[in-house]
């Protein structure tokens, strides 16, 4: 009986109730849906690199080797000769390496030289391998690879030839005119900074910093690209490269000896470990995103409960009219609260919906545009938590109009006013 009057009572008010239903509705999607995009940035953050059980470097700390080897972020403080680089490579429990060479860049993106084994145990978001989507791995020295993000904001196609340049500035006056690279693929979208990232082979970087010394061209001496193809492009030196082993009850022992390595000074890292670290310190805007939401989401409730308010005014003579036929002051009190319980359980199960299908039409646009792949599923545990507190704050403070129907007398709604 209360529920049929309730539902009535909100039928009748339906003006009214529809906008506070769409304010909440907004303000409990923006808040769902911040939560899950934070938890599946997190994942995607995370899982930028998988699969590999070290990352090695010259000697610096655990985030800056991370950041320049994984997130092209920053320099190295050294080089790895390709001797030590060769000798680590063949300890009996390592399985594979990846060699990375940085220090060259493409109108903003960084270069990335690395040979055929990046394409074949490089590993992101849960051991996904990269995939082409279109042209092939690079097979000559002067050929390349785009990131996704590459290809799409420079609009390159296959066969166009690149420019590379020293450094690793926007703007750059020393390039490599002399030695152009041609495009033979390009890279599926991956959410991962393999996206910005121009790929070559280790005797490309060699070549086109063979007639180069300290950053300069060397003066007197200059040779051309198919001169350099003639000469030996074994490289000198890599930037860090990453090590998957046979058994990962060897990871301890495998970091320990690469950092005690005597030949030269040397980091091995977990990049696990130092990926939770980063994300520890970039946590901070994560909760200032989610206080924001909050604040929306109680401003919306806030909102709902003014609307309450304003109509108890109309609603005094079906109050007393209530009271007159014997309805007790407590049933005054549920009454409202169940019409407050109604319009937030309404509120989010619209709000979940908008949300799922804001998901399903904007997941390939999210990926295609800014690599970010994002589930479609937003129900997790925090979520349930999350709409548990909406409940909550939501009859906590219906309580307000419900005292103040609990409390109405009487004769304040049978009474005439001139």
């Amino acid at each position: 009986m209360l529920m049929k009057l309730a539902r009535l009572s909100l039928w009748n008010r339906r003006g009214t109730v529809l906008m506070t239903v769409l304010s909440l509705v907004i303000s409990i999607s923006l808040l769902l849906g911040i939560d899950h995009l934070r938890h599946e940035a997190k994942n995607s953050f995370t899982s930028t690199v998988s699969g590999t059980d070290l990352i090695v470097g010259a000697r610096s700390g655990q985030l800056n080797l991370l950041l320049y080897s994984i997130f092209r972020i920053g320099n190295a403080t050294a080089n790895i000769s390709w001797e030590t680089y060769q000798r680590i490579q063949n300890h009996p429990q390592i399985a594979w390496t990846i060699p990375i060479s940085l220090g060259d860049s493409h109108r903003g993106y960084r270069v990335v030289g690395t040979n055929q084994d990046y394409f074949e145990f490089y590993r992101y978001a849960g051991q996904q391998q990269l995939q082409l989507a279109q042209g092939v791995i690079f097979d000559d020295v002067y050929d390349t690879v785009l990131g996704s993000e590459v290809a799409a904001r420079l609009g390159y196609q296959l066969g166009q030839e690149i420019v590379l340049a020293h450094g690793i500035g926007q703007v750059s006056f020393s390039e490599h005119k002399d030695k152009p690279f041609t495009v033979v693929g390009i890279l599926a979208p991956t959410g991962t900074p393999v996206d910005q990232s121009v790929h070559v082979s280790l005797e490309g970087i060699e070549a086109i910093h063979i007639d180069w010394q300290q950053g300069a061209p060397m003066p007197g001496r200059r040779v051309s690209a198919e001169q350099a193809l003639e000469m030996d492009l074994t490289p000198k030196a890599i930037t860090a490269f990453l090590v998957g082993l046979n058994s990962r009850a060897a990871t301890f022992l495998v970091q320990r000896q690469i950092n005690e390595f005597r030949g030269e000074p040397l980091t091995a890292i977990l990049p696990g470990v130092a990926l939770a670290e980063l994300w520890q310190m970039l946590s901070m805007v994560e909760r200032l995103l989610l206080v924001i939401t909050v604040l929306v989401l109680l401003a919306g409730l806030v909102g709902m409960t003014t609307t309450l308010l304003a109509s108890m005014k109309e609603r005094q003579r079906e109050i007393a009219i209530l009271r007159a036929v014997g309805a007790h002051p407590r049933t005054l009190f549920w009454l409202v609260q169940l019409e407050v319980l109604l319009i937030t359980l309404v509120s989010m199960l619209l709000a979940m919906a908008v949300l799922m299908v804001g998901l399903w039409f904007g997941q390939d646009l999210l990926a295609g545009r800014y690599g970010l792949f994002i589930g479609l599923n937003p129900i997790r545990q925090s979520s349930l938590q999350l709409m548990g507190l909406v409940l909550g704050l939501a009859l906590l403070l219906g309580c307000i109009p419900s005292w103040l129907a609990y409390r109405k007398a009487l004769t304040d709604g049978l009474s005439v006013r001139l």
